[in-house]
């Protein structure tokens, strides 16, 4: 990042996409529930590090401040879409990047990969339906691994508050599921 800081490096900017496009457009996909708008989101990202890299400080790590943007536009979208009624129900996608499941095993049947997709889609769907505010939490911890202290740096928040939102959202989550729990 100091390259492109210092000297609008191309290359090193392309090795920090490279790098970093994979968990962004996961993050940004789980978020806001949509391959599509993921992946267009995850570029924006990328654009606004470029346009901003004069504001980064070296003291920060660069994920944090890549995470935090790309977090910032996935609530300012999210936001955008309560606001126009008509598309909120759109927030299905194509399914395939919105929620990591473990993957049935290649020797797994028919029937066992099905119960595996109805899973990942029962997640999916319930992680959409947390606030922005816990969804968060849960995608940085669960789905990109990032420490309780690293999701505080991120969210600016005390480490206190990540784990008692990462609590209420394990709750809602739970609570969310329980009818798929109780079906099979």
């Amino acid at each position: 990042m100091l390259r492109v800081q210092n000297h609008g490096d191309a290359r090193a900017f392309a090795l920090l996409m490279r790098r970093w496009g994979g968990p962004i457009r996961r993050l940004c996909t789980r978020m806001t529930g949509d391959a599509h708008r993921g992946e267009d989101l995850a570029q924006e990202a990328f654009a606004r590090v470029f346009a901003k890299s004069d504001s980064f400080e070296h003291r920060a790590r660069f994920s944090t401040f890549l995470w935090r943007i790309a977090l910032n536009l996935c609530v300012d979208e999210q936001r955008k879409i309560l606001r126009r009624p008509e598309t909120a129900v759109q927030i299905e996608g194509d399914g395939q990047d919105a929620v990591t499941a473990t993957p049935a095993s290649p020797t797994a049947g028919p029937a066992a990969r099905a119960v595996k997709q109805e899973r990942a889609e029962a997640v999916r769907a319930a992680l959409t339906e947390l606030p922005e505010h816990y969804r968060s939490v849960v995608v940085l911890r669960h789905y990109e691994g990032l420490k309780f202290r690293e999701i505080a740096q991120v969210l600016d928040i005390p480490e206190g508050t990540v784990k008692s939102r990462m609590a209420e959202a394990l709750t809602r989550l739970a609570r969310l599921l329980r009818p798929f729990g109780e079906g099979g």
